[in-house]
């Protein structure tokens, strides 16, 4: 299991377009991938459960993710975050 802090860089947070992108990006893996913000923890194979944790610019996510391609599932969401999910960022 890997467990990882991500921040939300882009200035609109995780609205419709970036949820969907971690949501499509999450369903390529096998893993079992989770975000937790606070002591609220949604599937991140879903779009209605990661529009829940209505996480603004600044806000800190923790990625979990288990299972045999767990590494490259990280790594894949984590470079979303990354990038700000091509959005501007400041």
């Amino acid at each position: 299991m890997i467990e990882r802090e991500l921040t939300v860089r882009n200035r609109a947070g995780l609205h419709t377009r970036p949820a969907s992108m971690i949501v499509r990006t999450a369903s390529q893996f096998d893993s079992e991938i989770l975000l937790r913000r606070d002591n609220y923890e949604i599937n991140g194979k879903s779009v209605i459960g990661v529009m829940t944790l209505a996480a603004e610019q600044g806000a800190t996510l923790t990625l979990i993710v288990d299972g045999e391609d767990e590494e490259t599932a990280a790594d894949a969401v984590e470079e979303l975050f990354a990038d700000g999910f091509g959005e501007e960022l400041e």
